[in-house]
């Protein structure tokens, strides 16, 4: 629970603030852009959130933070039960983004997909009954697709409650050591016919991503969207191996795919056309500034 004591002064006056206690890991501006901002080395509240749709968005992002680093001055408890209750929220044909960011992950984004041969849940948001309860209303969890090592938070509570089989490369098995499925080695493995694991070493050895039906790309660390470059980026720091990174970033201009969901950083949806420029655009970038970057 944030701390007003601990309030940044980098906040403008009112009702929501962030403390000192904050990660910086970009949660709150996902999901209420109109409302926080990166202000110096956190985020802070630079709007204070005047109509609904703004408080509803703020509270949500309140309900996300992995670290409880956003606060309220006065809670509404209708409107945290309202944000409550939109996790998961519907972003298109069945799948959802889980919310409730997990510390472990350093708040890496989670996401559901309902799907009649077994719902799949792609990383892992904090273990809450809240997400338990939806998550068997809606026919429970079958397959846990962990992106890479860094973000499999909860999942190993999520797959004993349901039953669900958990998906790791063997590169980075050591993060989810009892997983049920390893992934080995750097070919496409299909699982069904609408999911397509692929393993993109780079930010880990064993970073992987996951298609499905050639139109949502959930990516890990290995692709995000730069809302203001309004670009696609990959990562620069904390990489396992440059070379590989550009690799598996030339990879991806095999696939089709109109969505990008990120662990960390923005998602966004284009055409399949403009989707797949904007990944040449990043590796022609990429391929100019050689393994140096």
């Amino acid at each position: 629970m944030a701390d007003r004591n601990k309030r940044l002064d980098s906040n403008i006056p009112g009702n929501f603030y962030v403390d000192a206690t904050c990660i910086n890991c970009d949660t709150c501006r996902q999901l209420a852009p109109v409302s926080f901002e990166e202000i110096g080395r956190y985020s802070a509240v630079s709007h204070q959130p005047v109509s609904g749709p703004e408080i509803h968005q703020a509270y949500q992002a309140l309900l996300t933070c992995p670290v409880g680093a956003i606060g309220t001055e006065q809670s509404d408890k209708a409107l945290v039960q309202t944000a409550m209750g939109s996790f998961p929220s519907p972003i298109e044909d069945g799948v959802s983004y889980c919310g409730f960011n997990s510390e472990k992950s350093f708040g890496a984004n989670s996401f559901l997909i309902e799907h009649p041969d077994g719902n799949w849940l792609i990383d892992s948001p904090r273990y809450l009954k809240h997400l338990v309860e939806v998550f068997e209303r809606r026919g429970g969890i079958a397959h846990i697709f962990l992106t890479h090592q860094d973000d499999v938070a909860d999942s190993d509570k999520y797959a004993a409650h349901f039953g669900a089989k958990r998906i790791i490369h063997r590169a980075d098995v050591e993060a989810a050591s009892t997983a049920e499925q390893i992934i080995e080695g750097e070919e496409t493995t299909r699982i069904g016919s609408d999911f397509q694991i692929i393993p993109v070493p780079g930010h880990t050895a064993g970073s992987m991503v996951l298609l499905y039906r050639e139109t949502f790309l959930f990516t890990g660390d290995h692709l995000w969207w730069n809302p203001h470059a309004k670009s696609l980026e990959a990562p620069t720091r904390l990489i396992w191996n440059k070379a590989a990174l550009i690799e598996s970033l030339e990879k991806m201009l095999a696939y089709r795919f109109k969505w990008v969901l990120a662990g960390h950083g923005d998602r966004v949806c284009l055409s399949a056309e403009d989707m797949h420029a904007q990944v040449q655009s990043l590796v022609a970038r990429r391929q100019r500034r050689g393994i140096s970057f």
